[in-house]
């Protein structure tokens, strides 16, 4: 009798331990493919704007890098060849080196002999120029950045919408397992846009503040020539 009371002891003692559900993984490639025709385009349109936005940050980031170079030694070389009177050679000088700086510094030369408000027009003139070709497609980082989380977004709430739609058919009677599939596949498509939006809005801002510091670069090569041409002979 015992033995028998011991037996049904254990036997309660399994049937009450938890059950342990066994849980369900998917992989990130399975959550794009169940999320329908909508997500798919919405987060291939998403890896094209990161493909994009990538491209556009490393071109940018070696043209800056390369425009940002500048011999220490420069300027000191141009006074000594505009004090000598070899504009010639200062000119020369200027066309070695392939930067904003030189162009600007060759563009006052080139005037050297004007009044001193046309060389400064000039050089102010050309360093536009100079500033619209290191921001050169930049603008397109910042329209990624704030448009991709917006797409992403729309894929979201039209995966929402599928899922009310789906509830609304069914009279209520919708399993809850597949509303929950459709609305955290749909979620996804904001993931994706946050996360090409944040990336694009960091490479943006770096390139911008790597281009302000070639800017003023140029505004001090400026004044720097200017204070060359009005020393006294």
């Amino acid at each position: 009798m015992l033995n028998f009371f011991i037996q049904e002891g254990q036997d309660l003692a399994q049937d009450l331990e938890p059950v342990v559900s066994e849980e369900k993984s998917i992989s990130v490639l399975e959550l794009i493919m169940n999320g329908g025709m909508g997500a798919q385009i919405i987060i291939a349109v998403l890896f094209v704007l990161l493909f994009v936005a990538v491209y556009i940050y490393f071109e940018r980031w070696f043209a800056i890098k390369a425009a940002s170079h500048l011999d220490n030694n420069f300027m000191n070389q141009i006074r000594d060849n505009v004090a000598g009177g070899n504009i010639q050679g200062a000119k020369i000088l200027c066309t070695q080196h392939n930067t904003p700086v030189s162009r600007l510094t060759e563009k006052g030369i080139s005037r050297i002999g004007s009044p001193l408000e046309d060389i400064n027009t000039a050089i102010e003139n050309a360093g536009r120029l100079e500033v619209y070709k290191l921001e050169k497609n930049v603008s397109i980082l910042a329209t990624i950045a704030g448009a991709a989380p917006m797409i992403g977004f729309l894929g979201t709430v039209i995966g929402m919408v599928l899922a009310f739609h789906q509830l609304a058919t069914s009279s209520g009677q919708a399993e809850m397992g597949a509303l929950a599939e459709g609305i955290y596949t749909a979620m996804t498509t904001t993931v994706a846009g946050l996360i090409v939006g944040i990336i694009a809005y960091i490479g943006y801002n770096h390139l911008v503040v790597r281009t302000d510091k070639v800017v003023h670069q140029m505004e001090a090569t400026a004044v720097d020539f200017l204070d060359l041409l009005n020393e006294p002979a």
